[in-house]
């Protein structure tokens, strides 16, 4: 099949694009606003996108209090999200009222951070301080607004849960990273393997 974006004639049920961009990681991203009120939202639009500084982005769909939170303070923290937290994760999604806290509606324990005033998610296995670098509205193609706002934060500080080691790495079928795959479907990484990279 092929179809064009700008009339999404695909004729299926369901919205292909994001299952074809897909597993992504999950930025569970914690905020406090200009009050000092805590905020956690879950982003499946993020990733890593530099390791020399370390920078990670998520892109939210609509102005909510996530990206006004990092704009009042340029502050956030990326929790990685486990199998073993992923109905608290879904629980965080919720659209809540303003100042109505996602930690209490998913049972979740805060955490303080070191270099940021933002708490992280005690359960995580790794949570990623980050100071906010930019916040783009990016425009189409004609040149229009787009609903959409993207975070660039830099990676100021690490924790991770010692538990979650094994021979020097972070060991992830036992942490069991989530990701999305579009839809309402996500995985679980449950295997790994290890492919060299060829020599020139």
């Amino acid at each position: 099949m092929f179809y064009e974006t700008a009339t999404n004639d695909h004729g299926l049920k369901f919205n292909p694009f994001k299952a074809i961009v897909a597993p992504r990681p999950i930025g569970w991203i914690s905020t406090l606003d200009a009050d000092g009120k805590p905020n956690l939202a879950p982003y499946s639009f993020f990733n890593a996108v530099s390791d020399a500084p370390p920078m990670v982005m998520f892109s939210s769909s609509g102005y909510k209090d996530t990206v006004s939170n990092v704009e009042a303070t340029g502050e956030f923290v990326c929790n990685l999200v486990s199998f073993a937290l992923r109905d608290a994760m879904n629980a965080s999604s919720a659209p809540l009222p303003h100042g109505e806290s996602e930690f209490e509606r998913a049972g979740l324990e805060m955490a303080a951070c070191k270099l940021v005033k933002a708490p992280r998610v005690a359960a995580a296995p790794a949570a990623l301080e980050c100071k906010v670098l930019q916040v783009i509205r990016p425009s189409d193609l004609d040149g229009t607004p787009t609903n959409s706002w993207i975070v660039l934060g830099q990676v100021v500080a690490v924790h991770i849960d010692d538990a979650c080691l094994k021979d020097g790495r972070l060991d992830m079928t036992g942490v069991q990273h989530l990701s999305r795959l579009g839809y309402m479907d996500y995985a679980a990484v449950t295997e790994v393997f290890e492919l060299a990279r060829p020599k020139a």
